[in-house]
Order: C-alpha cells, then sequence, then structure tokens
C-alpha cells in the first residue's frame, strides 16, 4: 500500500469515523490489491474448477 492509497481512504471517509471503518478500509484495499496481484501472476484458478468445488458444496 502506498502513502496515496492512504491519504486517499483518509480523505474518502466522513469527517467523523471510527477507527475500525479506517481498518475496515484499509484491510479490504489490501486484500484487493493482493487479488489483483494474484491475477498479473496468474494465480488463480480457472472458472471450471471452482463450479466443480462449489457443486461439491451443494451435496
Amino acid at each position: 500500500m502506498t502513502k496515496e492509497i492512504l491519504e486517499t481512504a483518509i480523505i474518502d471517509l466522513p469527517q467523523t469515523f471510527d477507527l475500525d471503518d479506517l481498518f475496515q478500509r484499509l484491510i479490504f484495499i489490501e486484500q484487493v490489491e493482493e487479488g489483483l496481484k494474484d491475477i498479473e501472476e496468474g494465480n488463480t484458478i480457472p472458472l471450471d474448477e471452482v463450479k466443480k468445488i462449489i457443486d461439491g458444496w451443494q451435496r
């Protein structure tokens, strides 16, 4: 995460907020960044495999 992303996350918050709100927002941003990095690196599961996994849950 960069300072710029942190600044944007803080600027987008309302004038008063709970620290939990800020932490949740930062965790969300970090998880999205990790997901995008995984996509770039090819660390994904093909849709067909995901469908098979989900079908197994429904039984």
